[in-house]
């Protein structure tokens, strides 16, 4: 093959009853729980041909990819129904608590599967040598949350899908980029098409169900790193808006995807902070010593933000919002003080406990982010002995962190009081029939984390296999034929052959963009109009209006993307994929006219949180083939009694819609 040519690609086509997009959690635990359901239809005369593809390698994908110091969902004594008022409370008030439950009742299963895998999880002095199910008593970060030697978490979670699923039904570096509805059935999925990132090769799948659970999106916004920084984020830089984009031009109906996620973290590492303050008690505070949530709390009531705190327990976007506060009010930067909250921790420590205790704080990084070590082992900053910064980072969208965006889908049947419109159809299914998600796509039910996610990927394989069985009858057909397909997939190869000789250098060229700099162009509106980092999280109805045109034209101009090589290819689709989630997230933005979540994001000429008119979901559909996205709002049902300890909103019942 010469320089910048492609040969041929090859067309492989393929059909089965389920196809997996994603290798990250939902769909490790997907194919772990799906071939017990196919062996019992097996026994019964139904043989069910499963494949999973993922883009990347299944030992290092997803959010996981490079470990964990904790499992942040795991119910042991508590009751699945605090786990519910623990995720609203978090997320303002407005979650399908349907979906939040059903995770809860289900996740510690899971977890005991990781410990017997091999997962080292922290025990109680006097039980390590005890596992969970045997009573082993794990240590606790938060109520929720345990701790876990987690380096190597993926790699254990990935190895057990490999044995249930078999290697030969697992296609990995295949990016899945389109999903096509049925030719007699625009209603219901009926296959997915994509490319080798290794190989000339396009891959289309006909199938009966999938599961498309291929993370949420980063890099939509313009993020803190540039320069020599560029790349570094909190969230894994591959996931990029595919499940969103993918599922919302299929015709899945998508909900809060005004929300976000901005993680207070450690400044330019993006270290967690989880365990300096939940294990660890350490404190944070402004450049003069003062606590700013103490200091600002009264600030909460200005715009109603109060209803949703209880003394100073509140969700994490309101804490980000009373930091904010102080950054914006020039009383930065913020600091934790991790040399305080080492010294108390080891005053009644021997020499040989404190030296543990510092390899468990260092462990913390080292499992999870450890260019957070390299950055301050760059400034020579030792955390047990100086303060480090904290700063807000740009925004995330997600669904299994403290986020909530994602797609509207139906809930479990069992649980009493579930409206018609939380449930209509086979768990964890999408408004498009046979489309299922897990993990970051299933929106309304954040905090699921890592053990969530895989629960869910469960849930969803156990009722993908029933939707199969009940649906003997179908037989998948393309809406588009596979020429068209094609041609689609490689226009950014196109582009490229056909206009690569119009100018001398192959990156200056009126016919065609390079990725990256579509990449700049999109991070560029959405950070300037779209309530980024450089306007401190800030939009309005006008700014708005702008990003609308912009991204308008930036939709328009995707078509003349160029792909110099596969990488390019791979990074053009990614690019498009964050575009039209982007264009989501500022649609909802633009519609939900309040300030749900402030310290993720404010509207400027909504401030207040508005719970007659806009207690709801806000949910979209999009048409690909115009451009036109319709909004609505959906009624909120609770389902779980309110405590006497939860906020006063909590109680607010949901607006009229």
């Amino acid at each position: 093959m010469s320089e910048y040519s492609f040969g041929n690609p090859e067309v492989v086509e393929e059909e089965v009853d389920i196809l997996l997009i994603g290798g990250g959690m939902a769909c490790c635990g997907a194919a772990f729980e799906i071939m017990k359901w196919i062996d019992a239809a097996r026994a019964q005369g139904t043989d069910i041909k499963v494949r999973l593809v993922d883009k990347a390698a299944l030992d290092r994908s997803g959010a996981v990819a490079q470990g964990l110091s904790a499992i942040n969902t795991y119910m042991g004594e508590n009751d699945p129904a605090d786990y519910v008022r623990y995720v609203r409370g978090d997320l303002m008030g407005i979650t399908r608590e349907d979906l939040v439950y059903d995770t809860g009742r289900h996740v510690d299963d899971s977890v005991h599967n990781f410990e017997k895998w091999g997962l080292p999880i922290w025990k109680q002095p006097g039980d390590e040598g005890r596992s969970l199910v045997e009573g082993g008593k794990p240590v606790h970060s938060g109520r929720w949350q345990i701790m876990i030697n987690g380096e190597s978490y993926k790699w254990i979670v990935a190895e057990a899908a490999k044995k249930a699923l078999g290697t030969e039904n697992i296609q990995e570096h295949v990016f899945i980029v389109r999903l096509e509805t049925d030719k007699n059935d625009s209603g219901r999925v009926a296959g997915a098409a994509g490319f080798s990132v290794r190989e000339d090769k396009i891959h289309v799948y006909k199938f009966k169900a999938c599961l498309l659970a291929a993370g949420g999106a980063v890099n939509v916004f313009r993020p803190r790193s540039v320069g020599e920084g560029t790349g570094r984020a909190w969230y894994p830089v591959w996931n990029s808006g595919s499940t969103y984009t993918m599922a919302a031009e299929c015709g899945a109906e998508l909900t809060l995807m005004e929300n976000r996620f901005v993680p207070a973290r450690f400044k330019d590492g993006y270290g967690p902070v989880g365990a300096w303050f939940l294990l660890f008690k350490a404190k944070s505070m402004n450049a003069f010593g003062e606590d700013y949530q103490e200091k600002n709390y009264d600030d909460l009531a200005v715009y109603g933000y109060d209803k949703y705190a209880v003394g100073f327990k509140m969700g994490t976007c309101l804490r980000n919002h009373l930091m904010m506060k102080e950054m914006k009010e020039g009383r930065g930067p913020i600091f934790i003080d991790t040399p305080t909250a080492m010294a108390k921790l080891a005053e009644n420590m021997t020499p040989k406990e404190i030296k543990h205790l510092e390899a468990e704080a260092w462990e913390d990084f080292l499992d999870m982010t450890i260019a957070q070590c390299g950055v301050w082992a760059g400034e020579n900053i030792e955390p047990d002995k100086e303060m480090s910064e904290l700063m807000p980072t740009e925004p995330y969208l997600l669904g299994s962190h403290a986020g909530c965006a994602g797609l509207w889908v139906s809930g479990p049947e069992d649980l009493p009081g579930t409206p018609d419109h939380y449930h209509w159809g086979y768990n964890r299914m999408t408004t498009v029939r046979g489309l299922f998600t897990a993990g970051d796509g299933v929106g309304a039910s954040g905090h699921k984390f890592s053990s969530g996610s895989y629960t869910e990927g469960r849930i969803a394989a156990k009722a993908m296999v029933k939707f199969v069985l009940d649906n003997p009858d179908i037989k998948p057909a393309l809406a588009r034929s596979v020429d068209e397909i094609f041609e689609e997939i490689y226009r950014p190869v196109r582009n490229f052959l056909e206009h690569k000789d119009y100018t001398t250098d192959i990156d200056v060229n009126p016919h065609y963009i390079a990725p990256k700099m579509f990449q700049f162009r999109l991070q560029k509106i959405m950070d300037e109009y779209v309530a980024g980092i450089s306007v401190m999280y800030q939009t309005n109805a006008h700014m708005l209006k702008v990003a609308e045109r912009k991204l308008e034209m930036l939709r328009e101009d995707s078509e003349k993307m160029r792909a110099k090589d596969l990488h390019e290819l791979l990074r053009a689709w990614e690019n498009y994929h964050r575009l039209i989630a982007a264009f989501a997230h500022m649609k909802h933005i633009q519609f939900r006219e309040e300030s749900r979540y402030p310290g993720y994001y404010y509207r400027a000429d909504f401030m207040q949180v508005d719970d007659e008119n806009w207690k709801c979901f806000v949910n979209s559909t999009f048409d690909r083939r115009t451009g036109e996205w319709k909004m609505k709002k959906v009624h909120w049902i609770p389902l779980i009694v309110k405590s006497d300890n939860e906020p006063e909103g909590i109680g607010n019942p949901g607006s009229r819609v």
